[in-house]
């Protein structure tokens, strides 16, 4: 996901179609309104109320838990990337120590696929 100017977005999207394996480019801002969602994972570190603490706020964001042991959790979220930073920003005070994102894959709505 990118912002600029329409000669910035044509030079990114020039760049973009050079690469390999990039079978296709999509400006979807000439499309209308696309779905966009985001993939983090979250390692959390932690005893006691802070434990605690991130797993209520896991469940409240509707996050999986990948991996759990005595002390630490492994959190996977899917969501916007609002979602998804206001849920680092939480994890921070109960003991994240690490964070994998995969930016931000986007559709756009409707019936019609692109060709």
């Amino acid at each position: 996901m990118t912002n600029g100017t329409d000669s910035i977005i044509q030079q990114i999207k020039s760049q973009l179609e050079r690469l390999v394996p990039v079978h296709r480019v999509v400006d979807l801002t000439l499309t209308g309104e696309a779905v966009e969602r985001e993939l983090c994972l979250v390692k959390v570190v932690g005893k006691g109320d802070h434990r605690v603490e991130a797993m209520r706020l896991a469940s409240a964001f509707g996050a999986r838990t990948l991996d759990a042991t005595l002390t630490s959790f492994v959190y996977e979220l899917t969501g916007t990337t609002d979602e998804v930073e206001r849920f680092i920003k939480l994890m921070t005070a109960v003991g994240l120590v690490e964070v994998s994102r995969t930016g931000v894959a986007a559709m756009a709505r409707g019936a019609e696929g692109i060709s």
